[in-house]
């Protein structure tokens, strides 16, 4: 009897053990997989007033998490922009990605805000945009870093504005140093200033850049000889938060290629046309 009760305790135990093992793997699993979101569920992306705030807010977005955009390419596309205000103003003036296949996949590699609207102004004034907080879980795999300098054998290295350094010199100075010149991906910038009396901070978007807006910063540099590596293609916005700098024209808009090739909507399309699904 006692040999019975000692071999049942043994299965018991074996059997305890073999649940709280298949439960632990089933957590890590479910930790460490990424979620497809298909945008607008049935709706898919179009313009319906205030769907996608809704359809948002039910949800939890993580590093790794993908969305699908699923929508009729010829009268829409998916523009992801910058920052909060070129979201709420529909602009998509200076994006920093396109997409326009009508079944796109954008996976998220980073914390913070992402910003998407179609380029079709009438379809965004009326409701296609989608604002999407993304946390990062410990959990997963960490996304791989943006590739080194040094991948670059041919960046140059540009002073800007060479002899007269980063200071405010005039209105439209800085802006023909840029048009001068063609940078690409791995580039470097040198900002050469006075740190007592300027700095340098990188920001988000156009409208931004255009109200010489500092409280959002992407980064901040304030050594008075900063190096800036261009890791990404795109526009990118630099100005001084120094009262009246930036204003005066020290700001710079420097576009790095290569830039995404693809087609866009034509500007009656983009300006009049909105079909809603």
């Amino acid at each position: 009897m006692a040999a019975t009760t000692t071999t049942t305790k043994k299965i018991n135990t074996m059997i305890f053990g073999f649940l709280v093992l298949m439960t632990t793997f089933t957590l890590l699993f479910d930790s460490c997989s990424a979620t497809i979101y298909k945008v607008g569920d049935s709706d898919g992306w179009t313009a319906k007033d205030d769907v996608y705030n809704s359809w948002a807010e039910r949800k939890e977005f993580h590093v790794g998490d993908s969305l699908l955009f699923e929508y009729d390419r010829n009268f829409n596309d998916v523009t992801q922009v910058s920052g909060a205000l070129e979201y709420q103003f529909c602009d998509s003036f200076s994006p920093k990605a396109v997409y326009n296949t009508g079944h796109d996949v954008v996976t998220f590699t980073e914390p913070g805000f992402h910003y998407f609207i179609t380029s079709n102004h009438a379809c965004c004034e009326s409701g296609q945009r989608l604002d999407v907080l993304v946390v990062h879980d410990p959990s997963r795999p960490i996304p791989p870093p943006s590739p080194p300098s040094n991948n670059f054998p041919f960046a140059k290295t540009y002073k800007v504005g060479d002899s007269k350094g980063w200071r405010v010199y005039d209105s439209d100075f800085y802006h023909k140093w840029s048009e001068e010149k063609q940078f690409h991906v791995g580039d470097k910038l040198i900002f050469e200033y006075s740190n007592e009396a300027n700095d340098v901070l990188e920001i988000n978007g156009h409208l931004e850049f255009k109200s010489c807006d500092p409280t959002s910063p992407v980064a901040v540099h304030k050594t008075g000889q900063d190096l800036v590596i261009l890791t990404e293609p795109g526009v990118h916005y630099f100005i001084s938060s120094k009262i009246g700098h930036c204003a005066a024209g020290l700001k710079l808009r420097v576009l790095v290629a290569p830039t995404p090739n693809v087609p866009k909507l034509s500007s009656t399309d983009r300006l009049t046309r909105c079909r809603q699904d």
